[in-house]
């Protein structure tokens, strides 16, 4: 057993006592003693790997699949200490059931908290409301936060390196305040270990419908959507909406979800669409291997701000901002015989302007956005019409990089 975790461990212990175990005191006494002595100074990292893989007396480890992988460092009877290490670079927006503090160890992260408002229940494990993001700011290596279960205390990090890690002190549970919901921005809260056995089947079995390429898969997804109540079709949709819209059925089947569901279809939709855009990002980012490039990604997948983005880049990297985003945007640029992309932003193809000239016209038209959104831009390489311009503008709002210039 490490004995720097020993300690931090009897430490919390005797001093969540001496406070008769309140589980409102215990985010601050976790915060406390990982700031008395940060195990970013007092942790040589490859060492505790080495004796973890070595030796066989360690604490009890958990059967959870959270982290990539997490290690138990210390257990107690009322909360324990683990390391988590992450290689995917993000957490769902979630809520927690426990409560303590976490630490970077080694990394950075991107930290975003945000409130569930106008919130309703549609069953005991989704609820719809309007999700807020509330503040954004980066942990740099060393630094300390609480965690608080509950609803008052929605989070979501995204780490920027790989590997990161991170100490967590926490509770097993704290009673009450279950479920330990995740938010689909920006507008549904699901249950994330409410297991429907029986559509997680229906969903498979769709999924091999759809790779043998049956006829048949649209009508079988019109009668259950038709049949299903909202939750459950909900489900349906997020898993086949892509397929639906390749084979163009899905503003049929949409139609027949809204004339069910009504009001609640309302949250759906623009839930649905952000799934796209986040599952998209976090696959781009997955094959792309320059460092700027993502940390970009990140914060278009986290920061909802053009001027916190800019911010961000800003504490990071010298230069102005803007002049680097429009660099990365023009080495993430990419073109075929046909067209050009930034991103999911495609060149419009009813421009009719030829393949060679479109990438200098598409990042002027950007940058001239970012700078001055509501200020209509000019290409300094042709003259454009209004038409024109509006149409490069609609191809941005309708990508990823939207939030650069709205």
């Amino acid at each position: 057993m490490d004995s720097f975790f020993t300690q931090l461990g009897r430490t919390v212990s005797a001093r969540w006592q001496a406070a008769n175990f309140s589980l409102e005191r215990f985010p601050e006494i976790a915060c406390a003693a990982l700031e008395e002595r940060p195990p970013a100074e007092n942790v040589e990292l490859s060492a505790l790997l080495r004796a973890f893989l070595l030796e066989d007396e360690q604490p009890f480890q958990t059967a959870s699949g959270f982290g990539q992988p997490e290690l138990v460092v210390y257990d107690n009877p009322r909360f324990y200490i683990q390391i988590l290490f992450w290689l995917d670079g993000t957490t769902d927006i979630h809520q927690h059931k426990f409560s303590g503090a976490f630490h970077v160890l080694a990394g950075s992260s991107i930290h975003s908290r945000f409130q569930f408002e106008n919130a309703e229940s549609v069953t005991a494990h989704m609820r719809v409301g309007d999700l807020r993001m509330i503040e954004t700011h980066l942990l740099e290596t060393g630094s300390t936060a609480p965690i608080v279960s509950g609803r008052g205390y929605i989070h979501s990090l995204f780490h920027l390196e790989t590997p990161s890690a991170t100490v967590v002190i926490r509770t097993h549970t704290d009673p009450g305040t279950g479920p330990q919901f995740t938010y689909l921005p920006p507008h549904l809260a699901v249950d994330p270990f409410h297991h429907d056995a029986l559509t997680t089947r229906r969903k498979q079995l769709l999924d091999m419908i759809e790779q043998v390429e049956d006829s048949a898969y649209p009508d079988l997804v019109r009668e259950m959507i038709g049949m299903l109540d909202f939750e459950r079709g909900f489900f349906v949709l997020q898993n086949c909406i892509g397929h639906l819209r390749s084979v163009g059925e899905w503003d049929a089947l949409w139609k027949i979800f809204r004339a069910k569901h009504g009001r609640l279809a309302d949250f759906a939709a623009p839930t649905l669409d952000e799934i796209i855009r986040r599952d998209a990002l976090s696959a781009l980012r997955g094959a792309v291997s320059e460092v700027g490039h993502r940390f970009f990604l990140a914060l278009l997948l986290n920061v909802p701000s053009r001027v916190e983005i800019l911010k961000f880049i800003g504490q990071r990297y010298d230069g102005e901002p803007t002049e680097t985003v429009v660099r990365w945007l023009e080495e993430l640029c990419q073109q075929s015989d046909f067209s050009t992309w930034i991103l999911d932003a495609e060149f419009p193809e009813a421009l009719e302007i030829p393949v060679d000239e479109q990438p200098e016209i598409f990042l002027t038209v950007l940058k001239s956005l970012m700078n001055n959104p509501a200020k209509p831009p000019g290409a300094d390489s042709r003259v454009l019409t209004s038409a024109e311009l509006a149409q490069l503008r609609e191809s941005f709002l309708h990508s990823s990089l939207r939030v650069l210039i709205s």
